[in-house]
């Protein structure tokens, strides 16, 4: 069982193949799709945890 939040091996795959093919499918570059599908995906992650919820109040304004 995956812990919440966790990035998985399939999320990675599938990111990795969708920029391989919008950058024209080159040969010899399956590593460096990888690591930028990771970066990618941690990014995404942590940015929604980094935001407000939605019930959250923001003082900063009053």
């Amino acid at each position: 069982m995956e812990a919440p939040g966790e990035i998985t091996f399939q999320q990675i795959r599938e990111r990795a193949y969708d920029l391989w093919e919008r950058n024209h499918r080159p040969n010899g570059f399956e590593i460096e799709f990888w690591l930028m599908a990771e970066r990618e995906l941690k990014a995404e992650r942590d940015g929604k945890r980094d935001r407000p919820g939605v019930n959250q109040v923001n003082n900063s304004s009053a």
